[in-house]
């Protein structure tokens, strides 16, 4: 069968198991557009507002689901409107192909109207891009690219199709087909692309030494990262920790690694993390990272982060290994896998001489934070832990939990209650403003069933409050709960702490009614500004949604209240603002 470019690609996305894609259209992408609308009863397109939340609904998409997200734009501003969301799926490790149309071949490299050179651009934020030249290369490059995209350490990826590509003609091989003719030969060349030439396995002898590393551990504790929810690892972490009576702190990325409920979760670790984390990782003496990279907003001052602890780490990408912090030991591979292996040479319990000392850290932690939260004298409005919590209580156990980035993203990091893995989605290592209801959309539609919470700022908010038509032309119902304390709320504390309370262009007053831009959509839309006015306004809200619709609440808070504890720059992470 002879088809176009465009058509094979299509094709390809449907035989990847593609069944959603985010875009907006454009000159150099129409023949791409035409074949989507031909199989829309095959792959369904999703036009959003702006190319960026197009990438950022993929990255949602992909985070809630397990799945590869797909995202298409045309070429020059088009296609670069993608890059913030393809780096924010770089930094987060998420499998992405992003898609973008380009100039014909002809006119590449001559300044041509809406050229960009989107593959240079774009270079240091993917796995791996590429510019298809020849329509024949087309279908083998979109296989490679999924396969790229989803093995070893998950990463977005870009394939540029110039116009006359996309219009060209090629015979056309279903996916079985040429796995059939080929062998293994795309799958090793794809995976070769992937694991960038690096040692992706582990042998006995690797597991044997980490086991005797645990063994020899008195006071052990876990450090968990994103890649245990990339790797599907929370069963075999809760094992080990029990086995070893160690504490599991967790990574922003890291967050539904282990029930934030379990026994021995001490919570979120680093800058704004809990005493119980912060203090514990002081005292260890062996501290066990998974999947995490010793992130700068974790360790704080690196040379006195876990200063009396050996590190052994387990990561699937060997470029992490002594990247940041130097490791004793290291075991290479899937998580999943080392752990599976590391258990069955453990004892079913270890010796621990933690002696209950994570129990009365844990309770201090809940005296000096989340103790007096309700009665700080000279704020006004909803506590944010209050808003949480209540706003949970209605989502339910089930509930995908999305935020955008600021002090709303750390409260909700703080008090949401235990979540299920890949059920927390949030821009942990790029920090996008901007990136939560793009991503919230995303999310629902991979995961229809199930309830949706975007927690944002009103700084936040302005940056993707277009997307709000999307959710009105597809009736995507999730529930929107903007924190508004009329400032850039995360930098202001900032400037309150380290800059003397001068307030330098953080003060967004006044702001726009958002109530009133949610209901020009069609959006039911809910102002509080007490505890009372808020509990009705979830009530109602709940109502909306289970009628179909989205819902939009907007908070007014004090804008001095704070994200605490908060580790200052420059000190050791023990050395918190309480």
């Amino acid at each position: 069968m002879r088809y176009s470019g465009a058509r094979i690609l299509v094709e390809a996305l449907i035989d990847e198991g593609v069944d959603t894609v985010f875009g907006i259209p454009g000159g150099y992408v129409l023949h791409i557009y035409d074949e989507l609308h031909k199989r829309e009863d095959r792959i369904r397109h999703i036009l959003v507002s702006h190319e960026q939340h197009a990438a950022h609904a993929a990255d949602g998409y992909a985070r809630s689901s397990g799945k590869t997200g797909v995202c298409i734009a045309t070429s020059g501003p088009g296609a670069i409107n993608l890059v913030t969301g393809i780096a924010a799926a770089y930094m987060d490790s998420v499998p992405l192909v992003a898609i973008t149309g380009n100039v014909p071949l002809p006119l590449l490299g001559k300044d041509s109207f809406q050229e960009t050179d989107i593959a240079g651009i774009t270079m240091p934020v993917v796995k791996h891009n590429w510019i298809v030249k020849d329509v024949r290369e087309l279908a083998e490059l979109i296989r490679e690219a999924f396969i790229v995209a989803r093995t070893g350490r998950p990463g977005p990826v870009l394939i540029d199709i110039p116009a006359d590509v996309g219009a060209a003609e090629a015979e056309w091989k279903p996916a079985f087909v040429s796995a059939w003719e080929d062998g293994n030969a795309l799958n090793s060349r794809a995976r070769r692309l992937s694991d960038r030439g690096g040692r992706v396995t582990f042998t006995g002898a690797d597991i044997e030494r980490a086991a005797a590393m645990l063994r020899e551990a008195r006071r052990p504790m876990i450090y968990a990262g994103g890649g245990v929810n990339s790797s599907g690892a929370a069963g075999e972490v809760a094992a080990l920790a029990d086995a070893l009576k160690a504490p599991v702190a967790l990574s922003l990325m890291g967050i539904g690694a282990v029930p934030g409920d379990h026994p021995l979760c001490t919570g979120l670790i680093g800058m704004h993390g809990t005493l119980a984390s912060n203090r514990a990782v002081q005292r260890s003496d062996l501290l066990i990272v998974l999947g995490a990279r010793f992130s700068d907003r974790v360790t704080s001052r690196l040379d006195r982060f876990a200063r009396n602890a050996r590190i052994l780490h387990i990561d699937i990408d060997p470029a992490e290994i002594n990247k940041n912090r130097a490791a004793d030991f290291w075991v290479i591979g899937d998580i999943k896998k080392i752990l599976q292996a590391l258990l069955k040479e453990l004892p079913r319990s270890l010796e621990s001489r933690w002696n209950g000392e994570i129990e009365r850290l844990k309770a201090r932690s809940r005296a000096s934070l989340y103790g007096r939260w309700r009665d700080a004298p000279g704020t006004s409005g909803p506590r944010p832990r209050f808003v949480i919590e209540e706003t949970a209580k209605r989502a339910g156990p089930n509930a995908l939990v999305v935020t955008d980035v600021g002090q709303h993203q750390m409260w909700a990091a703080q008090y949401y209650p235990a979540v299920p893995p890949r059920s927390f989605i949030t821009s942990g290592g790029l920090g996008v403003m901007g990136f939560g209801l793009g991503a919230a959309l995303g999310a629902k539609l991979a995961n229809p069933e199930r309830p949706v919470v975007l927690f944002t700022g009103d700084g936040s908010f302005r940056m993707n409050n277009g997307e709000l038509a999307t959710l009105s032309r597809y009736h995507i119902p999730l529930l929107i709960v903007l924190f508004n304390n009329g400032s850039l709320g995360m930098v202001r504390q900032w400037q309150r702490v380290f800059c003397g309370g001068v307030y330098s262009e953080t003060a967004l007053a006044p702001s726009p009614d958002f109530t009133a831009l949610a209901a020009a959509y069609g959006i039911p839309a809910y102002r509080a500004a007490g505890e009372a006015a808020l509990i009705s306004a979830l009530d109602s809200a709940a109502g909306d949604i289970a009628a179909g619709k989205a819902a939009f609440i907007e908070v007014l808070i004090d804008k001095d209240e704070m994200v605490l504890p908060m580790v200052p720059g420059g000190k050791a992470v023990d050395e918190q603002i309480l």
